[in-house]
């Protein structure tokens, strides 16, 4: 078990100071765990919320190569620019997707939606780390793609 403790200085708005905490450990957590903090690894980051947020601040920070996956290409300028990601990926868009084929390390979701996981599960390097921090209402994997590492499509 780990435990943090951190000092808020007395001029910080504890308003403010407690997304930060809240969310910094939800992501931090899972990351240290998983030592996902080795620079020149990769980190693909599904969600650009609170913790999608926090996620791509803190792979940038431990060195990793941090990719954002997002179905909605209003979030692309706010994770490269804002954020500081190297780089992003449509996730409605398939041939994007597919380019991404087995180059992440990690891949961390942050999001609460729900979303089919087979994609994402053929981006992982082998040994690659898939972390849910996000809360869907059910995860549905093919098992082939635990098996063989390819995407069963519906036909």
């Amino acid at each position: 078990m780990h435990r943090y403790c951190f000092r808020i200085p007395e001029n910080y708005r504890l308003a403010v100071a407690e997304p930060l905490l809240y969310g910094g450990i939800t992501v931090y957590t899972p990351m240290m765990r998983h030592n996902m903090n080795h620079p020149g690894k990769s980190l693909g980051v599904i969600g650009l919320g609170g913790l999608g947020h926090l996620a791509v601040k803190f792979g940038k920070a431990f060195g990793l190569a941090v990719t954002v996956f997002s179905p909605s290409i209003s979030k692309k300028e706010e994770a490269l620019t804002l954020l500081g990601a190297d780089n992003f990926v449509l996730s409605s868009d398939d041939q994007q997707m597919i380019a991404q084929a087995k180059s992440f390390d990690f891949i961390i979701n942050t999001s609460s939606g729900d979303i089919l996981f087979d994609p994402y599960m053929s981006l992982l390097k082998t040994d690659g780390v898939l972390i849910l921090v996000g809360f869907p209402s059910e995860v549905k994997l093919s098992p082939a793609i635990l098996i063989m590492g390819v995407v069963l499509r519906n036909i």
